[in-house]
């Protein structure tokens, strides 16, 4: 049989119906293994963070893993928490077939829930607080854009910035938290593998899951999490267990109870062999 034919019947086993129980406000995961849930970075663990394909072949293995997770209760559900824009965080968790736990976007900004496609915004985030990103936007504009530093679209209280010389970016970095300090901006300046992050200094992927936690009433002794660079720390802080795909930055490893030999997906693949051992 050939690769597309596989991939097709695969898609059409999906079309299933799957049955999500809730008891109350509560989403219901509980599994029989030691995990109800992982809480999984995108940039770097499921897909390259640069602009190369994403691994279909292998994101239909995880939508295989989550749909046994919600119909079978045999294994955790794996849900996504990402710095990228809740529409992208929202487009993956869909095909990864996770019907049923919230995922985060925008390094805790946002929350979409999969069961009524419902989106809420961290409530701690006050028009002054948006105000303060949009005069940030502003300044970064007049300051970079003309340099080929570009904004990418598509967040709401945060800037990512972009620029095809990464040894640029990450020499100005730098500079821009100056300039947010002197200003009085309470932005957290941070760097990725491409790309500057700028965001509230209160919220981040943790506190986004610990609204998570509050609102599913997922017990987070039974949770893991999976990252691959120091702003999964957050994650890493309020999960279990925690574990690394092979091109992780040294400084995470450091909170990482497993390493994998394997990259990106490949890697968060294998953590969940390792959890069903």
């Amino acid at each position: 049989m050939s690769e597309g034919r596989e991939v097709t019947l695969l898609f059409r086993e999906f079309k299933r119906p799957v049955e999500i129980c809730q008891e109350g406000s509560a989403v219901a995961t509980q599994s029989s293994g030691q995990f109800d849930l992982v809480i999984c970075d995108i940039d770097g663990c499921l897909s390259p963070e640069s602009h190369a394909p994403l691994n279909g072949e292998s994101l239909l293995a995880l939508a295989e893993h989550n749909r046994r997770a919600i119909n079978d209760r045999d294994r955790p559900v794996v849900t996504l928490c990402s710095g990228r824009p809740i529409g992208f965080v929202e487009c993956l968790t869909r095909l990864t077939h996770n019907t049923l736990v919230p995922c985060i976007g925008e390094n805790g900004v946002w929350i979409w829930r999969p069961r009524d496609n419902s989106f809420a915004i961290d409530p701690s985030i006050t028009e002054e607080h948006l105000e303060i990103v949009h005069e940030a936007r502003r300044f970064l504009r007049s300051q970079y854009e003309t340099r080929g530093v570009i904004q990418q679209p598509g967040k709401t209280a945060s800037v990512a910035l972009y620029h095809p010389d990464t040894g640029y970016l990450k020499s100005i970095r730098p500079e821009i938290a100056e300039a947010f300090e002197s200003r009085g901006w309470p932005i957290r300046v941070s760097m990725t593998w491409l790309y500057i992050n700028c965001d509230l200094q209160h919220v981040n992927k943790g506190t986004a899951i610990g609204r998570l936690f509050a609102e599913t009433g997922i017990d987070s002794g039974r949770t893991a999490g999976i990252g691959d660079t120091m702003g999964d720390r957050f994650i890493a802080e309020r999960v279990a267990w925690f574990a690394c795909p092979a091109n992780a930055e040294p400084e995470i490893r450091k909170f990482a109870s497993y390493v994998s030999p394997q990259h990106e997906v490949g890697g968060v693949l294998d953590i969940l062999g390792q959890l069903a051992r």
